[in-house]
């Protein structure tokens, strides 16, 4: 009878993810984390219920777009990516132009009835775009392809730099340097572009802001200020240590709790977890995002269209780079950029857009069929 009744239970199971069109394995655990970064919102938040609703309704909005997107074929997608790739380039401009400013940046249009960041948005069309242009060229990769892929990435990331904006600058470029890799590059075309790399190295120091070019050096010795510029890492180093290998329990953080932990909602919310739930705590959270990146690609691999394949695997590989960045930041390992946790920190744009980035990659597997390269 129980055997019976788990059949049952499975086949309903399915059904609906067929109903749906969505990964059932992937599905359950970016809504658990999502619930899980509720509860840790709450906490972190001190309490704060008016939060964890609005972030409640940003999660409703977002998981919405995933199953919106998840009904969209993927050669409809392929068919917008040119025409999404300039609107995204129009609405950078328009930031630069009459976009609306807060703490020192113009990163913001406000449309009346919507203010959102084109900059998130353009971490998806950007993908969209660099698959485009390299799903219908030979693979591997030739270095002048390369090079015009390269251009194209380079046009939005110098438009959200100038925001400025150089977390998602980086999360940006990142993810079309991901799909430029899955490309295919021979030996050659790799030894060129580190050339190039360290050639431009001076180039971009020098185009840094001074508080960017102060948290770089501050990574490398945040000692030599640690009432100002080293603050941030120096606390949140404390937090993460303090909370042991069980953490401190939910709602028990003192580092947090007790504001030492500078935007513990937001960039820092990895430090006021750890405090709590400790080293087990953030090596299950650490699984669960491991989880999510292997599937995804798992998925990609599966596809039956090269822009299929280069969009999955990107979207994949840009959701790790988050999860890296942000982790790295806290720990002290990278400079403070700015990037959030994802599905955890407290956010609008970003995670919307990172749940539609995922219910493309729902499509992906949904519609499975042969397409045309």
């Amino acid at each position: 009878m129980a055997n019976n009744t788990n059949n049952v239970t499975t086949a309903s199971l399915l059904s609906i993810y067929q109903f749906f069109k969505v990964d059932g394995p992937l599905f359950i655990a970016l809504v658990l984390l999502s619930l899980s970064g509720l509860g840790l919102l709450y906490s972190a938040s001190g309490g704060d219920l008016g939060l964890v609703q609005r972030q409640a309704m940003r999660l409703a909005i977002g998981f919405t777009g995933l199953l919106v997107m998840a009904q969209i074929p993927v050669d409809k997608l392929r068919s917008w990516s040119v025409m999404l790739y300039v609107l995204g380039l129009i609405l950078l401009l328009l930031v630069l132009l009459v976009g609306d400013s807060a703490k020192g940046a113009q990163r913001w249009l406000d449309i009346a009835v919507i203010r959102f960041q084109p900059s998130e948005i353009m971490k998806i069309w950007v993908m969209m775009m660099m698959a485009y242009y390299f799903a219908a060229r030979p693979i591997p990769a030739t270095l002048k392809d390369v090079i015009t892929g390269s251009a194209l990435l380079l046009m939005p990331a110098v438009l959200i730099l100038k925001q400025p904006d150089l977390g998602t600058t980086i999360l940006v470029v990142s993810s079309g340097l991901f799909i430029i890799f899955l490309a295919g590059l021979r030996a050659r075309v790799i030894l060129s572009l580190i050339a190039l790399s360290i050639a431009a190295a001076p180039i971009i120091w020098f185009k840094l802001h001074d508080y960017q070019r102060t948290r770089i050096l501050t990574l490398i010795n945040p000692e030599s200020d640690p009432l100002n510029a080293g603050y941030h890492i120096i606390q949140s180093k404390i937090a993460i240590g303090s909370g042991g290998f069980y953490g401190k329990g939910w709602l028990n953080g003192t580092q947090s709790h007790l504001d030492f932990i500078p935007e513990r909602s937001t960039d820092f919310i990895f430090s006021a977890f750890t405090e709590e739930f400790g080293f087990l705590g953030a090596a299950v959270l650490i699984l669960t995002y491991f989880f999510i990146v292997v599937r995804g690609l798992v998925i990609a691999a599966h596809a039956q269209s090269n822009y299929a394949k280069l969009l999955g695997g990107g979207i994949s590989l840009s959701f790790f780079s988050y999860v890296f960045v942000n982790i790295g930041m806290v720990t002290g390992l990278l400079p403070v950029v700015g990037v959030p946790l994802p599905l955890i920190s407290y956010g609008g744009t970003s995670m919307v857009t990172l749940l539609i980035m995922f219910g493309i990659l729902m499509s992906i597997n949904s519609h499975k069929k042969l397409l045309g390269n």
